[in-house]
């Protein structure tokens, strides 16, 4: 189950910076510095293959994992079967990944080699598997800069910060940090919110290497950090009922909740699956660690240095109207129950009474196009066009734009303006094949006259002949002199 805090909106008048500031560094360090390291990973396989060291160690190796699950100080049963059965399939490659990346492997290799081999086996091992470590597994950046809780030092508590273990990793915690950032960021200001962020992610660092002091595992992500940002999240709005999303299997939904109650259920969540849930690298301790870290800050400092700015109690354009909260959650409650007829004249109210908000308009032309022969529904759907180019919502007015045509075809009600309109929309933001579908949508409709045609054909000519696109432009020419 997860919970997200959504009360506040974001104002692009006001963008976070310091948050996509964050993110863009994050971007950076994953795709331009983390990206040497699956080459260094070949290179120490290749060399590890090379030595034959797969038939040595996988026997130790192997015997390693059994003996830490039997004095329960390893739960790796599923990689010790995964191993075995590597072993008698003779998969060196697979085991060569697994070994070298394992670094209490190797520290107790280096300590307690001799039990296992004569000394001189011993000795040549040494030598070519401390080079291939030295040389490519210490430099692969999660060791560099991770955070190993046997091993801690200061740079590693920020630096681990911004390493991520793979792309979907990286998403994920990117668009989290966003939903979260840009409000917290909002309440304590840039620079504040930046200490905040780093000093969150030592703490839940440090809190995840007192569970695991012994680790060899190198801890990378944002997402102590983030869990601190979720903790001063609600313990900025404290008491007051603000609006959480929900997500449950395949059911999502949104519920109202003092912000401070939601604190002990996430803190609860992640040490019940620490403690009892299956295990998985996600770092449970670091996350409750940075949830605490976020929380206390706030309660501790938020007299003093960590002060919320004033201009964050501000209500929002739509919070200052009540009324218009209370009718357009109705208007929802309409939806989800399948009232659509209530619900349409809900909105229709709304928009009369709120005519800039275009979401209103927005929702009314999704209700009506449930019912597409209605005459209502070519309405609200040049309304809506009419909107969106007005506010300059291109995306929208496209979208709006083709969902029509694909559902009515032939039976556009669609003046020939409107598709002149779109024409030029698409030209304005660089959307050329959407443009070539407006003309072509252009050139059928049945009132559509030569001048405006050819009009809108030297418009395109143009456009191709900035981008040197010969065929395009004889193609373009070609219906010019056909007109």
């Amino acid at each position: 189950m997860l919970i997200i805090p959504v009360e506040r909106q974001l104002d692009w008048r006001k963008p976070p910076l310091m948050t996509l500031a964050i993110i863009l560094i994050n971007v950076l360090v994953f795709f331009l510095y983390q990206s040497q390291d699956s080459d260094l990973l070949e290179s120490a396989v290749e060399e590890y293959l090379a030595a034959d060291l797969p038939e040595l160690e996988a026997p130790v190796y192997l015997d390693y994992l059994e003996r830490g699950i039997r004095l329960k100080k390893d739960d790796r049963m599923e990689l010790a079967t995964a191993v075995a059965d590597a072993i008698e399939k003779k998969e060196a490659e697979w085991l060569a990944y697994v070994i070298l990346l394992d670094s209490g492997f190797y520290v107790m290799l280096v300590e307690e080699g001799t039990l296992f081999w004569q000394n001189d086996t011993y000795a040549e091992w040494k030598q070519v598997r401390s080079t291939i470590v030295e040389n490519y597994i210490d430099n692969i950046s999660a060791r560099r800069l991770g955070l190993i809780p046997a091993e801690i030092q200061l740079s590693d508590l920020i630096g681990y910060q911004f390493l991520h273990g793979g792309i979907g990793h990286l998403l994920g915690n990117m668009v989290f940090l966003f939903l979260l950032g840009f409000t917290v960021e909002r309440a304590l200001g840039k620079s504040k919110y930046l200490i905040a962020y780093l000093l969150c992610g030592v703490l839940s660092g440090l809190f995840f290497a007192a569970f695991d002091s012994e680790s060899l595992v190198p801890l990378v992500g944002a997402s102590g950090s983030i869990s601190g940002l979720m903790g001063m999240y609600v313990a900025i709005f404290g008491l007051q009922k603000i609006r959480f999303f929900y997500f449950l299997g395949v059911y999502f939904n949104y519920f109202t909740a003092p912000a401070l109650a939601i604190l002990p259920v996430w803190v609860g969540k992640e040490i019940y699956d620490y403690w009892l849930g299956e295990a998985s690298r996600i770092a449970y301790m670091a996350h409750a660690g940075g949830l605490i870290a976020g929380a206390g800050m706030v309660w501790l400092l938020g007299k003093s240095w960590l002060q919320i700015n004033e201009e964050f109690y501000e209500p929002d354009e739509t919070e200052q109207d009540e009324a218009f909260r209370k009718h357009y959650s109705k208007a929802l409650s309409l939806v989800s129950q399948m009232e659509f007829k209530k619900a349409k004249v809900k909105f229709a109210a709304l928009y009369k009474e709120y005519p800039d908000n275009i979401g209103m308009l927005e929702h009314l032309y999704h209700l009506e196009k449930l019912d597409h022969t209605d005459e209502c529904y070519h309405q609200h759907t040049k309304q809506l066009i009419d909107a969106a180019l007005k506010k300059n919502v291109f995306s929208l007015m496209l979208e709006t734009y083709k969902d029509y045509l694909k559902r009515v075809d032939s039976e556009s009600c669609l003046d020939v303006v409107y598709h002149n309109k779109v024409l030029y929309a698409c030209l304005r933001n660089d959307s050329i094949k959407d443009a070539e579908r407006a003309f072509d949508n252009l050139k059928k409709h049945p009132d559509i006259s030569p001048d405006v045609l050819r009009e809108a054909c030297q418009v395109l000519i143009q456009e191709f002949k900035k981008r040197q696109q010969t065929m395009k432009i004889n193609q373009y020419q070609t219906v010019m002199a056909q007109l």
